[in-house]
């Protein structure tokens, strides 16, 4: 785990894991290592044997072009729309006026994210460049340290994994004004999206999924993700994840390969023509 505890990924293995354990009858550990935007924990499991006993729960952050031949694409996980998130003391409850404010005060809007080239940052560096506005970004090392910040009103703004920050908003700390899918997900169909909010064309959704060393065989690659196939089926955990805002994922390895070259493509862009500091 590439990240620190709380945060969107961690939530969700530590949700399949019981289900996992007793499917392989093996004990699963979480090995959070966290730092750099995901590439400490990453490189870990690059250099790890390839027998597909040690795995990393990879992000848009912890996988990108420049170490994608370091892995093996094993399962996708999720991939899920963020929430467009804010401290309520903001006193902004739209996205129309969101880009008003940050228009009217431009580099003053503070959005966290959980380290540069997560897709908690690139979602709001999309956002902010489709919506002509300028956002001052605020690195940290995981979404649950980002989390405290925006609650205690250090930061203003997140683009946030629903798992991590559902709970506050169904008690008020913190208010939703957007998810950020094409088309409203499933889990969190009372939300609207960003392009029905006034920002038309605007998508971005948060992946996570499992990868091995480069060199694990093919076969061991497939009973893995099978075996995660069979786990995210399972209606306890579907609902589980759903609860969270999490929209369960599903197909083969090779399905998670193809899924992966389209959303590197798409953040490589937009990180080149924005000039998009990621590291």
């Amino acid at each position: 785990m590439p990240f620190p505890p709380g945060g969107g990924a961690d939530t969700l293995i530590r949700l399949m894991t019981p289900s996992l354990t007793d499917l392989w009858k093996q004990s699963l550990i979480i090995e959070n290592r966290p730092g750099a935007s995901g590439a400490i924990g990453a490189e870990i499991v690059a250099q790890s044997p390839p027998d597909g006993y040690t795995l990393l729960m990879g992000s848009t952050a912890a996988v990108t072009d420049k170490n994608i031949g370091q892995f093996s694409p094993v399962a996708l996980v999720s991939a899920s729309p963020y929430i467009v998130t804010v401290n309520p003391n903001l006193n902004i409850n739209s996205i129309k006026a969101l880009i008003a404010f940050a228009k009217a005060n431009p580099g003053k809007v503070r959005f966290g994210s959980s380290g540069a080239g997560s897709a908690s940052h690139l979602s709001g560096e999309l956002f902010a460049a489709m919506a002509g506005i300028e956002l001052l970004h605020i690195p940290y090392k995981g979404t649950g340290q980002a989390l405290t910040d925006l609650l205690a009103g250090h930061i203003d703004l997140m683009f946030a994994p629903a798992q991590t920050v559902m709970p506050q908003i169904d008690t008020g700390k913190l208010l939703a004004l957007a998810q950020t899918g094409a088309k409203r997900s499933e889990a969190l169909s009372n939300i609207p999206t960003v392009t029905e909010s006034g920002l038309a064309g605007y998508s971005a959704v948060g992946w996570f999924g499992l990868f091995a060393p480069a060199a694990t065989p093919k076969a061991m690659v497939q009973k893995i993700n099978q075996g995660v196939g069979l786990t995210l089926s399972q209606e306890k955990l579907r609902k589980a994840m759903l609860e969270r805002g999490s929209d369960p994922a599903s197909g083969s390895a090779d399905d998670f390969a193809s899924f992966l070259r389209l959303d590197q493509a798409k953040w490589g862009k937009l990180i080149k023509d924005n000039r998009i500091a990621v590291q």
